[in-house]
């Protein structure tokens, strides 16, 4: 395959299928995920949380990403070239890196619930915001556990999501099916070692577990490209409840003895399934519009519920709420973050992204035909 930095913009794209179960399911877990951190501030033991799984969510986001990538990209990453496809993917994830950055570092200062000065100089919080802005792990923050992105610290994914992407467009567009096998093998074991080592797959998000986070996406970034490239399609006429139910049982698997090899299954087997049968469940039209709405705003739900989360900690610290006030709290925190996700994907995500995408003639990753209208290829990946 042929990889150009200047490709020829004009050439046509074909219509593309597709899959809105999966932008379905993304939601699914971006929820789950906003639960999970709401509940991990008040009960630190995961094995005594309903969904203490939930950070197996990230795994699932990974495995998604490389599925839809490779769709997205395999046929046409030589046509397009790596600077464009470099652009496409920054208009796609950076304008919410850049967000969730200025919204982590207002709550940093507007928390009220902060019990202790901010024993940081405007000089260090600088560099620190300036690293979350240009996605450069920077572990500086002792009160946040020296989190890699310690104004939002959900951004350590979307680290990975970058070398994910750049090792795809060196690479992994040009690599074989076997040698895709063999990856993906490789990087199994390495999960495995990694799991067993530790006791678990948790982790990544700091400097201390930094290349945790390397080893879950290697895996599952490959297992969904895998998934792709293979045509291993489950088609079904379930709907989309089915697929939901199961991400949602598998991110709330009880912990046990030996808890890293049933992460393991869920990491290496369920999430590869559930990718499956999302590509290929049937919906009615109700169900897609839902869908479509759970997608759109998982990513800038993703991307900014941790500003929240940090005033919540300190609220559980300082006041000490009662059984009753944490459930009325952490039920107005998922609803206000969700209904603020919405506001930023309207006022502020899709606007932007329109804005970037035709200063560079490919509004939302579309290809210009010859006439200079736009052809849309979806690009399902966050």
């Amino acid at each position: 395959m042929t990889h150009s930095l200047f490709p020829d913009i004009r050439a046509p794209q074909p219509a593309r299928q597709h899959f809105p179960a999966l932008d379905g399911l993304r939601g699914v877990a971006a929820l789950a995920v906003v639960v999970f951190h709401f509940m991990e501030m008040v009960i630190g033991n995961y094995s005594q949380l309903f969904i203490g799984h939930g950070w197996l969510a990230v795994d699932f986001f990974f495995c998604l990403s490389g599925f839809v990538i490779g769709y997205a990209y395999d046929d046409r990453i030589g046509s397009m070239g790596l600077l464009t496809f470099a652009r496409v993917r920054l208009i796609r994830l950076h304008p919410m890196v850049v967000f969730g950055s200025v919204l982590g570092l207002i709550a940093l200062y507007a928390d009220p619930f902060r019990a202790t000065p901010l024993n940081l100089s405007p000089g260090q919080v600088s560099l620190i915001f300036l690293a979350s802005v240009f996605l450069i792990p920077y572990p500086a923050m002792q009160e946040r556990s020296f989190c890699l992105f310690s104004l939002n610290s959900p951004a350590w994914s979307l680290f990975w999501e970058y070398i994910a992407n750049i090792v795809y467009a060196l690479f992994l567009c040009r690599l074989g099916r076997r040698g895709l096998v063999v990856a993906t093998v490789v990087a199994a074991a390495i999960l495995c070692a990694v799991g067993y080592t530790q006791g678990n797959l948790w982790a990544g998000f700091n400097g201390e577990t930094f290349w945790v986070g390397a080893a879950r996406v290697n895996f599952s970034f490959l297992a969904g490209l895998l998934v792709y490239r293979s045509g291993l399609l489950i088609r079904t006429r379930l709907g989309f409840t089915v697929p939901a139910v199961l991400l949602a049982l598998a991110l709330m698997t009880p912990y046990a003895t030996g808890g890293w090899i049933r992460e393991a299954v869920v990491i290496m087997l369920v999430f590869p399934a559930l990718v499956m049968i999302g590509a290929g469940v049937t919906l009615n039209e109700r169900s897609k519009r839902f869908c479509k709405l759970a997608g759109d705003i998982s990513y800038p739900l993703y991307t900014t519920h941790y500003a929240v989360i940090y005033a919540f900690g300190n609220y559980v610290d300082t006041r000490h709420p009662s059984a009753t006030q944490l459930s009325l709290v952490i039920g107005g925190g998922v609803i206000g973050t969700v209904a603020f996700a919405y506001i930023v994907m309207r006022c502020y995500d899709i606007p932007l992204r329109a804005y970037l995408g035709h200063l560079m003639r490919f509004p939302e990753g579309g290809f210009a035909t010859p006439s200079g209208r736009p052809r849309h290829r979806t690009d399902h990946s966050n």
